[in-house]
């Protein structure tokens, strides 16, 4: 039943998207600015209102974040050096790489609210606060260095900054804790406000979300997407699993790290690698292959752990 409950209305979202997309009751010019809605405006609102509500108690389980950082660091090294070994041509490094760790922040909130609850909510907020920053930093770096830029190294690390900066979501994390721990709750009519507002977030970024999935890709770049997709969905929640238990990370924690691990990839790696000279196309597979697969690794979870 915590599967139906969970991810039924995730999937049932996403397919309708697709679906609306098909038979063009959306266009694209609709999906830009609602994705601008969301990116800027409602998800960093939401991140905001759900980490701010209340001080967040870490009861001891804080090193959930480092064994979380630790996890991507680690699958970013392997997919690298099966990049090498395999080899994976540089123009299409930088689009398998991201997808090996880079996570959909709007699926896992979707299913955690379905989920965890209040709590759970914060401690993921957290989580992707730090994860966001290390993971842009990861990206960044190295779809520029096998890119094949002229961009001088002051350049790389402006563009880095510029993109830490100026995302929302980190920004609206910072804003939650800051405002958590000076304040702790909201007025009621600000309360309230900020409640409806969220409310539109996950079912706009899922209906976007389905709108964006493109099969015309998928079978030319099938074996790079599915090993990508593979190191995403098994490779790194193995790997955090490990770390979790060496950390001694328990209970909501370790619940919400573990749900964490098995989110399909982003689809902002298609917008980065379209930016930073990689593969577009690798990077669409990647994207679709990877959001399929994820129901059954995050399942898996589930019935494990919840």
């Amino acid at each position: 039943m915590i599967l139906l409950n969970a991810l039924f209305p995730v999937l049932a979202l996403i397919v309708f998207g697709w679906l609306a997309r098909r038979v063009a009751i959306t266009d694209a010019a609709f999906h830009r600015v609602s994705d601008k809605l969301v990116y800027f405006v409602f998800f960093p609102l939401m991140l905001f209102w759900k980490i701010g509500s209340a001080p967040l108690q870490f009861e001891g389980n804080w090193h959930y974040l480092p064994a979380s950082a630790l996890a991507i660091c680690i699958v970013c090294g392997l997919s690298l050096l099966y990049a090498r070994w395999r080899p994976v041509p540089d123009f299409q490094v930088g689009s398998f790489n991201q997808g090996c760790y880079r996570f959909n922040t709007y699926i896992g909130m979707a299913v955690l609210i379905n989920t965890f609850g209040q709590t759970g909510v914060q401690l993921y907020g957290i989580l992707i606060g730090l994860t966001i920053p290390l993971i842009n930093v990861l990206c960044v770096s190295i779809l520029i260095w096998f890119g094949g830029s002229e961009t001088s190294q002051g350049n790389r690390v402006a563009l880095t900054l510029k993109h830490l900066l100026t995302n929302p979501l980190i920004l609206g994390c910072i804003a939650g804790i800051a405002y958590a721990q000076l304040v702790g709750s909201f007025a009621t009519p600000i309360d309230n406000t900020l409640k409806l507002m969220s409310q539109v977030t996950l079912p706009l970024a899922l209906f976007s979300i389905g709108a964006s999935l493109s099969f015309a890709n998928l079978r030319s770049n099938f074996s790079l997407a599915l090993a990508s997709a593979g190191f995403k969905l098994v490779v790194l929640p193995l790997v955090g699993l490990c770390l979790l238990w060496m950390f001694g990370v328990k209970g909501l924690a370790f619940q919400v790290s573990m749900l964490f691990f098995t989110q399909p990839t982003s689809t902002a790696i298609y917008i980065l690698s379209s930016q930073l000279n990689s593969d577009t196309e690798l990077a669409s597979a990647v994207v679709v292959l990877s959001t399929l697969l994820s129901f059954a690794s995050m399942s898996l979870v589930l019935l494990a752990v919840a």
